[in-house]
């Protein structure tokens, strides 16, 4: 899984699950716990993350938008995905 940033303990990652989810989406981990957030609008798809882990994703995914949306066309296209940087250095 290619990870594309790490924050407070909580690690995302992207890649393509065939059939998975009908949408751009990601997956974090943290401490255990593991989910999918929509690129889109941020909305959990699957899994279970602690609501403070949840909400910090949330908010990091709504800063880091576009750089979401443009890893989710590199893994569209093959390509490999790059950095993004941590909540914990916006």
């Amino acid at each position: 899984m290619p990870q594309v940033s790490t924050f407070f303990g909580i690690t995302i990652y992207m890649y393509y699950a065939h059939g998975k989810h009908k949408e751009p989406y990601f997956h974090a981990k943290y401490q255990g716990y593991d989910a999918s957030f929509s690129i889109r609008n941020l909305e959990l798809l699957s899994g279970y993350l602690p609501k403070k882990a949840a909400t910090l994703i949330q908010e990091w995914g709504l800063n880091h938008h576009l750089e979401l949306m443009d890893n989710w066309d590199r893994i569209m296209r093959k390509e490999p995905v790059k950095k993004i940087t941590g909540a914990d250095h916006d």
